[in-house]
């Protein structure tokens, strides 16, 4: 109640007067609007031929999200900076209710994700947003020059981002893990942080790359050994896969899907499945598309009914309306980045432009990883289609994220 009274007392009257209230960019929510459209009507359409309501639903989360966008939107982000903490604790503390000693955690197919409080929750997306405002406002803060000089701030913001990104990996989600290094890395460039940390980064980048080949490598030497005894009818037994890197098999077999599909799935009815049909759904939609809901792939079930309304909306959109439907949709999505970051660009404080710059990468990060697995150009991931992929938690957060930028927009000429 103290920050109700916070919000809307006479201090901070002077923060949402009428004259900026007037104050409102257009082009960001007409992407959302759009895209929204979009997404339920291709809901539908993955779902129609088993009667699937989840558009239905999907109606009900973008209302929802309406309102937080335009509560937050309206509310001036410099009292945002002031609770920044407390935002954070509490999307540390939304991940620790996933953890297998809670009792509201939800274990569905291995992984602790979601948690139930009478509906689910996926508490990652709450940990995002917290996470993003909590290192915007340590560097808006602090003054960053040389690495060195730099140190002290680089562990505070470092310890920001590893302890949610660790706990995300011990769901296990290791897509949603991947979105926090771009959004650091973008927020310390914008920061004016020495070029010098940035070529080390991309140097222990490569080492930790080069380690992870090397693990892979063993890893199909492993499947190989295997499908080799199975084929040969040996009864040499060969035992589990042992490595010191903490990723699961199964991820191990999406990114081999992607590099060598031949390894993992030889004849492509096991890991490379989803990967395939979806390529098949982007390839057969040509330049104007099948037509809507006359798409076959999501309907007749070779692109899974798990997968088709979510993570692979964007095959079911490419199937349906071609070349032209698709462009229209990765031009929506550009236009809204390169529109966050303009509004970054026009932000007068540094909370501000760390905002939209930030929001604008993540973002960015789950367009091209989402898209890119589509059409076969990166592994699989699970990192859904913003506005478009179906799902409650996400689509609400989508809409925070952009009622931030919104805030940004309409109170920049008011940081003091």
């Amino acid at each position: 109640m103290s920050v109700y009274r916070r919000i809307f007392s006479k201090k901070y009257q002077n923060l949402m007067y009428p004259g900026e209230r007037l104050r409102f960019d257009i082009i960001n929510p007409l992407c959302i609007f759009l895209l929204c459209s979009i997404g339920l009507l291709f809901i539908y359409s993955a779902q129609i031929s088993y009667d699937g309501g989840h558009w239905k639903r999907q109606l009900f989360f973008i209302l929802v999200g309406v309102g937080s966008y335009t509560t937050i939107s309206a509310v001036n982000y410099k009292l945002i900076l002031q609770y920044a903490h407390f935002i954070y604790i509490a999307g540390i503390f939304g991940l620790l209710l996933t953890m297998p000693f809670s009792p509201i955690s939800v274990d569905q197919m291995g992984a602790r994700r979601w948690i139930d409080v009478g509906i689910r929750i996926q508490p990652t997306e709450g940990a995002k947003i917290g996470t993003l405002i909590m290192a915007a406002s340590i560097l808006a803060r602090s003054e960053i020059g040389t690495v060195k000089d730099s140190l002290l701030v680089l562990t505070k913001v470092a310890a920001v981002f590893l302890l949610p990104m660790l706990l995300i990996f011990l769901q296990p989600d290791l897509g949603s893990s991947l979105v926090f290094p771009p959004m650091i890395f973008a927020l310390l460039y914008v920061s004016r942080l020495s070029e010098k940390f940035f070529l080390s980064a991309f140097a222990a980048f490569a080492i930790a790359l080069a380690v992870l080949g090397v693990d892979l490598y063993g890893y199909s030497q492993h499947l190989e050994a295997q499908r080799e005894a199975k084929n040969t009818g040996s009864s040499e037994v060969i035992s589990d896969y042992q490595s010191l890197l903490p990723i699961h098999n199964y991820q191990r077999n999406r990114i081999l899907t992607f590099v060598a599909p031949d390894v993992v799935d030889p004849t492509g009815t096991g890991a490379s499945w989803n990967a395939n049909q979806a390529k098949i759904s982007a390839a057969t939609g040509g330049w104007s598309g099948k037509g809507y809901l006359k798409g076959t792939q999501a309907q007749l079930g070779y692109l899974p009914q798990a997968v088709a309304h979510n993570d692979f909306i964007f095959s079911v959109i490419a199937e349906e309306t071609g070349f032209l439907g698709s462009a229209f949709v990765v031009g929506l999505f550009c236009l809204m980045v390169a529109n966050g970051i303009r509004i970054a660009g026009l932000a007068r404080d540094r909370f501000g432009m760390q905002l939209a710059i930030g929001v604008s990468i993540l973002f960015l990060v789950h367009f091209f990883i989402n898209i890119g697995m589509t059409i076969g150009i990166t592994p699989i991931t699970g990192l859904p289609l913003p506005f478009l992929s179906y799902g409650g938690s996400f689509v609400l957060s989508c809409f925070i994220l952009q009622g931030l930028v919104q805030s940004v927009y309409r109170y920049r000429k008011d940081f003091s």
